[in-house]
């Protein structure tokens, strides 16, 4: 199946230039991941599903998925086969689709407990040395944390996740003691650290002075050579901004504005400091 699905790909990317664009559509049919909260699952639990639900309503046509484990190949078996039209969370830049305006941007945070003894406001500080430190293998916070003597403690960054969650055992690991802190994409860490109890502190990484990118724009992603479709999720993203803040800000999501900045939460489904 996997080898089928290889030689459908390849064919998808020859011919794909040479087919129209579909201007006139009867559905949104979404690329996910069936098990990824706090982004997707197929209960409609994560964030991306309430986003994908406004952006539906806001078409006036019926939402579809088509579930694929979010794992290497994912963008080459979905998307790019056609078989659906629009991943909702891609960092901007990322080369294997068409990116549109980012409609939030996040940062990489700290997980710690409550009443923890540490006072850490950048990877470089001496405060990490010697600490266990949970952090997903080959991330932007991996080389710093081992730079600052960290007790690095690794969880897998590609995996199947009908079978596991690392980012969440990572955070899990903090709460039952096992690790002292853990570094985690900003969404990842809002939203299992507040599924605790007690629940975990989240620190935003917005004053970090290594050299670790740790902050990243997210937008949607669609097909190259669709350039209709990315107009019209770009009018979606800056008509309905303030709901798609509030739906963030519901799930945890340490937000930064353009200058990044951490915006409040209680301000941010306000809208976004544009300047």
């Amino acid at each position: 199946m996997a080898g089928l699905l290889a030689c459908l790909a390849m064919f998808a990317s020859d011919v794909g230039a040479d087919l129209p664009e579909q201007t006139q559509r009867d559905r949104l049919r979404v690329c996910a991941d069936g098990n990824n909260l706090p982004f997707t699952n197929e209960a409609g639990e994560g964030f991306e599903n309430r986003i994908a639900e406004l952006l539906a309503g806001d078409l006036d046509l019926p939402l579809e998925y088509v579930w694929a484990p979010q794992v290497m190949g994912f963008v080459r078996n979905t998307l790019e086969l056609r078989l659906c039209d629009v991943i909702i969370g891609v960092a901007a830049g990322y080369g294997f689709v068409q990116n549109t305006n980012d409609y939030y941007r996040s940062i990489y945070s700290l997980v710690m407990p409550a009443n923890a003894d540490l006072d850490v406001s950048s990877l470089d500080d001496e405060d990490l040395q010697g600490r266990r430190i949970g952090v997903v293998s080959e991330t932007p916070p991996l080389v710093p944390l081992r730079r600052a003597g960290a007790r690095v403690e690794g969880y897998a960054l590609q995996t199947d996740t009908r079978a596991r969650t690392p980012a969440r055992e990572a955070v899990e690991d903090v709460a039952a003691g096992r690790t002292e802190a853990a570094v985690l994409w900003g969404p990842i860490a809002g939203y299992y650290a507040a599924r605790q109890t007690p629940p975990l502190e989240v620190v935003p990484l917005v004053d970090d002075e290594t050299d670790a990118r740790l902050d990243y724009r997210i937008t949607m992603g669609v097909r190259q050579g669709e350039p209709y479709w990315k107009d019209t999720l770009n009018d979606f993203i800056e008509r309905r901004q303030d709901e798609i803040n509030a739906i963030l800000v519901d799930y945890g999501v340490p937000l930064l504005d353009r200058h990044g900045e951490l915006v409040d939460p209680l301000a941010a489904s306000g809208g976004q400091d544009d300047e």
